[in-house]
């Protein structure tokens, strides 16, 4: 029996992979390798001060952080990411998934007592994705797209959900400059799939410009 969900789910936008021609996705790729070169090279001073400063308020940790995330079609790769949480935090999740903030298949918890106080700091203006930038050099992943899910919430798919897949993730995207943490796991897939079906190098410029005005004034961000 179709549940309300699945109805809603099915007369949702549906993914059409038009948009996603060769020439977009070349001309995307080559601005992503350009961009984030350029940005690791003249962020370097940026990436030492952050160091120090996580290093100091929790020595007991590694300065970055990689967790296991699916990419494009579902396939693993490792995203990095500045520590902003407690060393050993990946083990408490089980204890705190009960208090999840976020409905759907996502945790995420507004005053989560793994982060540390320069973790708090530096996830409201999201410099703890700066490292991220070495990742799409690599091309797991992209400057705009769809966050990339960890393999826990994917087990949680529905197939309209898995559609958010189709595509290499992203740095930042329509969930992030839309809300972010204070939208629910559904109003997130839906931006995605939107951006996918209307994906353009216009509008990834438009996305890019409106992250750097979120991050000076964020809003959602824990």
């Amino acid at each position: 029996m179709e549940t309300a969900s699945n109805h809603r789910q099915a007369q949702a936008e549906q993914v059409d992979l038009g948009a996603l021609t060769p020439t977009y996705l070349i001309t995307k790729r080559c601005f992503d390798f350009t961009a984030s070169l350029i940005g690791l090279i003249l962020l370097s001073g940026i990436f030492l001060v952050l160091a120090v400063l996580i290093k100091i308020d929790d020595p007991h940790g590694k300065v970055f952080y990689s967790q296991t995330r699916l990419g494009k079609n579902g396939k693993n790769f490792q995203m990095w990411k500045f520590r902003s949480m407690v060393a050993g935090a990946d083990k408490m999740v089980d204890k705190l998934l009960k208090k999840n903030d976020v409905e759907g298949a996502m945790f995420k918890i507004k005053d989560d007592p793994r982060i540390t106080r320069v973790g708090r700091v530096i996830r409201k203006y999201s410099l703890d994705e700066l490292p991220q930038l070495y990742n799409v050099l690599r091309g797991d992943m992209s400057l705009v797209g769809p966050r990339p899910p960890l393999p826990r919430e994917v087990v949680k798919y529905t197939d309209y959900d898995r559609q958010r897949l189709i595509v290499v993730p992203g740095v930042t995207g329509l969930w992030q400059i839309s809300g972010r943490n204070d939208l629910g796991f559904a109003e997130m897939v839906a931006l995605d799939i939107h951006y996918i079906n209307n994906a353009c190098i216009s509008e990834d410029l438009k996305i890019l410009l409106k992250t750097v005005l979120v991050v000076i004034h964020p809003t959602g961000a824990y």
